[in-house]
Order: C-alpha cells, then structure tokens, then sequence
C-alpha cells in the first residue's frame, strides 16, 4: 500500500510538472507571435510610407528609374514573404534600397529641402528606430523560447507536444547592421 501511494505522488508530481512546463512552452510561443506582430506593425509602417516617399522623389529625379523602381519592386515582394527568414532578407534588401534611394536624393538640393521629403525622412528615420526595438524584442522572446523547448526537462514536453524552434529575426552583414542614414 505505501508503495502505491508513493508511485501515485510521485504520478501526480510528474503530471504536475508536466502541465507546468506545457504551459511555459504555450506563453512562450505567445510572446514570440506577439513580439512578431510588433515588428510587423513597424514593417508595414515603413511600407505605407515607400509609396509616398517613391511618389515624392519621382518628380525630382525622374532618371533615377532604376532605384524608384527596386524600392517599388522589394516593397511589393516582401509584403508577399511568408516566413520569417523570406522575410527578413527581402526587409534587408528594402532597407538596403532605401539608402540608395536617399544616397541619389542627395544630388538633388530641391529634392532634399522639399518640406514633404524631409518629414518623410523623420518618419523613417522614426520607424526605423521603432523597428529596431520591435527586433530585439521579438529576439529576446524568441531566445527564450528557444532555451526552453532545448533545456532539460522542458525538452521532453516539448518534443511530446510537437514544440519547434522559432527562427530570430536576423541581419545578414555588417553593412546592414547600420541604421539608415538620414541627412536633413
């Protein structure tokens, strides 16, 4: 009888453990899609914004259609990527085109003391630094996901659940790793 109850107790600490560790792994999961959605948000601020400042610089430099037509071209792909890694490159090549786009501005002094220009840089120059917090945010949620569904016991609830790792959200080079620059 003593050994029963002992096997019981130590059933029910088991299963304790168990739905303790399933629930971590649950919020865990939650906090990443959350922190994924602040990135999103910032994203899709930035993309909102590509079409007036592509509109806005198109009068100026009209020649230039190769660089309109990329910003053009990487928003409308990237608003299209379905996972994180897709994504995330085609968010570095945007980036990327962004400060080609404004590298060309600046041969252009109309174009650069234009009142609706220079607010659409404070508004990137704005998103972009909103967009690095929702980064490292959405980094650190993942991490600790990440830890969890790797460390000991949680492992193995993770595994019977079918948990996977989440990918970070992730610069690809040192050059990319700069905020764009912004000149007024």
């Amino acid at each position: 009888m003593p050994f029963l109850i002992g096997l019981l107790v130590v059933i029910v600490v088991i299963a304790v453990v168990a739905i303790s560790i399933y629930n971590q792994l649950v919020q865990k999961r939650f906090m990443v899609k959350e922190a994924w959605s602040g990135i999103d948000v910032q994203l899709k601020r930035r993309h909102d914004l590509v079409p007036n400042l592509v509109e806005t610089v198109r009068g100026y430099m009209g020649h230039e259609r190769k660089v309109l037509e990329e910003v053009t071209n990487l928003r409308t792909r990237v608003m299209g990527a379905v996972n994180i890694k897709e994504k995330g490159e085609l968010e570095n090549n945007l980036g990327q085109a962004l400060k080609s786009l404004f590298a060309v501005a600046e041969a252009y002094p109309n174009l650069k003391a234009n009142e609706n220009f220079i607010q659409l840089q404070k508004q990137l120059a704005e998103i972009e630094d909103q967009l690095q917090l929702a980064r490292r945010y959405y980094n650190g949620a993942t991490r600790d996901f990440n830890i969890l569904i790797d460390s000991f016991p949680s492992n193995i609830v993770a595994g019977l659940f079918n948990f996977r790792q989440e990918e970070f959200f992730q610069l690809e080079s040192a050059e990319e790793r700069k905020n764009p620059e912004v000149k007024f």
